[in-house]
């Protein structure tokens, strides 16, 4: 084999000298690894673009005969170590396969799929389906995703039907990987003893393993089932107290509004909501989003995503804060999250009522000239447009803080009871540990609902679910039909992080059991907390996240894990921690 180029000019290579007898051409460079929150960061490790599908195997058969492990890489915007561990050094048998310069092709495969490669982005993937009058119920809402990142850890938007809302062909409301009608991966061929290039349709059992894989595969490119678009309506509001839209269902309403404000009634109305509910703060920034063929007369219409610039381009005094915080002024919490809160209402409705009535450094950092800039470009609480203008709403530029992450599987019919449970236990731990003096959590809550994964919506008789996916229905509990996403955001090295992380992972487990609702974890954040770590307690790990996708019988976590390892019985798609965690 000839020896590889060099490709990156002013990237001058370390001491370590670069992996010998490497396929023809590879194109080969050196780069830190750093994910989103910068809490999985490493040496320089060698890295690679691969410029066609085809030059992956060839990768693959170098890997197994020189003991190295391939990793694929895309936007890095992920918080688990699925693809490397934090402090991985330059010594580490591992290449990087970096999607996002070459993989990227997007094509028509009918005129109701797409055909994607895995290093394209899902804003291009959602761009190319509007130009053909296309779109998707449900996407996560960062536009600089790989597809290939989103469907290793099925990824999700925020969708369930409304009342009386009929699913129109091709649309699903669980994870972007159950769109998908067929796949191509890298896999070894018994007959050869090679690793090639495989497609699979949704209708072959072994599929289901790949649709959410978590890195321990490479996916080249998808076909993905798309259906006609639906223009929709989002409302924000700030205006509903959390005890009052998270609470109990049970409990009794105010008396004042003149209809139920609850997030299941939200849900129930318009079938799709997230809710942001900022540390220390009372009043959620909750949003709506409505199927509306036609613009609403009170709506400003959008034709681009990214439409809450105080969000994605944060106002110097959120960012001098968050820096006050980073460098260790913890107890600023309470008014970051207020920051916040003011900064969103702001842009979003124009009210400064709250702001002229604040003091002290809210008044001071809330300038003339900050007001300005949030002002401008007019205000953002109802909008409407074609769907991917709506749906993706995360730039890059947003503060990049680290979070946990859990699925609660229930009836819709418990969707408050799981809501209000949480809302409860949240607070009680933010208060304990504020009683103590102690602010571990300084960013917000995510509230996000979706359906199950029904293989039936991709349209291929025969297919099944994603086998690892949090969306992956019970077949015990058909009843369990909606899935309610829990998300704390935090700055990374906060102290008490980890512990109020843990305190609040045992407290779902203990609320969630599987009796009326039952928790499994999503997969790119974080999850597996100790008292000082993430994705490091042992029970967990071992026992309850293989159980969460072993409960109710039929296939679920050994045959997905027998799977990957019949396909792939090197391991050369993997890593420490996935040998631990994927393992029978």
């Amino acid at each position: 084999m000839a020896a590889a180029r060099h490709r990156r000019p002013g990237q001058r290579p370390g001491r370590r000298p670069a992996p010998p007898g490497l396929p023809a051409g590879t194109e080969l460079f050196r780069r830190v690894y750093r994910n989103w929150s910068g809490e999985v960061r490493t040496d320089q490790l060698w890295t690679c673009a691969p410029r066609t599908p085809e030059e992956v195997p060839a990768l693959a058969d170098w890997a197994r005969a020189h003991g190295w492990r391939l990793r694929a890489q895309g936007h890095r915007h992920t918080w688990a170590p699925l693809t490397v561990a934090d402090g991985t050094p330059e010594a580490a048998r591992v290449l990087l396969l970096d999607t996002t310069r070459h993989l990227t092709a997007i094509t028509a495969d009918s005129p109701t799929t797409v055909r994607a490669q895995s290093g394209a982005t899902m804003e291009a993937l959602l761009a190319h389906l509007a130009e053909r009058g296309l779109g998707l119920t449900a996407v996560p809402a960062p536009g600089e995703l790989t597809v290939g990142g989103v469907l290793a850890i099925g990824g999700h938007g925020t969708a369930v039907p409304a009342a009386g809302e009929v699913r129109p062909d091709g649309h699903g409301y669980g994870s972007v990987s159950n769109q998908v009608t067929r796949l191509t991966a890298v896999v070894l061929d018994p007959a050869t003893d090679r690793y090639t290039l495989r497609t699979f349709d949704r209708a072959e059992a072994d599929s289901a393993a790949f649709l959410v894989h978590l890195g321990r595969a490479f996916v080249t490119e998808v076909v993905l089932r798309a259906g006609a678009d639906r223009p929709l309506r989002c409302v924000s509001r700030l205006d509903i107290p959390a005890a009052e839209l998270f609470a109990r269902p049970d409990a009794s309403p105010p008396s004042t509004p003149s209809r139920p404000r609850t997030l299941a009634d939200f849900v129930e109305r318009d079938g799709r909501v997230e809710a942001i509910w900022f540390a220390y703060t009372e009043r959620p920034w909750l949003k709506t989003w409505s199927v509306a063929p036609n613009r609403p007369f009170a709506s400003r219409a959008v034709d681009e995503p990214y439409n809450y610039p105080f969000s994605d381009s944060v106002p110097e005094p959120v960012a001098r804060l968050a820096g006050d915080l980073v460098a260790g002024t913890w107890a600023s919490a309470p008014l970051f999250g207020q920051l916040q809160y003011l900064v969103a209402k702001i842009g979003l409705t124009g009210d400064l009522t709250d702001v002229l009535l604040s003091g002290g450094l809210l008044r001071e950092l809330l300038t003339g000239e900050v007001l300005t800039h949030l002002l401008a470009g007019g205000l953002r609480s109802d909008l409407w447009g074609p769907s991917r203008t709506l749906l993706q709403y995360v730039r890059p530029t947003t503060l990049r803080v680290t979070a946990n992450g859990y699925a609660i599987l229930a009836r819709r019919a418990d969707l408050q009871w799981v809501v209000a449970e949480f809302a409860d236990r949240y607070r009680a731990l933010l208060d304990t540990y504020r009683d103590r003096g102690e602010f571990p959590v300084n960013g917000a809550v995510e509230i996000r609902v979706t359906g199950v994964d029904d293989p039936a919506w991709s349209g291929v008789p025969g297919a099944r679910p994603p086998l690892l996916s949090a969306l992956r229905p019970r077949p015990d509990r058909p009843d369990w039909d909606t899935a309610v996403w829990l998300d704390v955001l935090g700055f990374p090295g906060t102290p008490g992080l980890h512990r109020f992380g843990r305190d609040l992972e045992q407290a779902l487990l203990r609320s969630f059991d599987g009796t009326r609702a039952g928790l499994r974890v999503e997969w790119s954040k974080g999850w597996a907390y100790t008292e000082d770590a993430a994705w490091a307690d042992a029970d967990v790990l071992d026992r309850v996240i293989p159980a969460g996708l072993r409960d109710g019988g039929g296939p679920g976590w050994d045959e997905a894990v027998t799977t990957l390892d019949r396909h792939d019985p090197h391991r050369v798609f993997g890593n420490p921690f996935l040998d631990r965690l994927l393992k029978l």
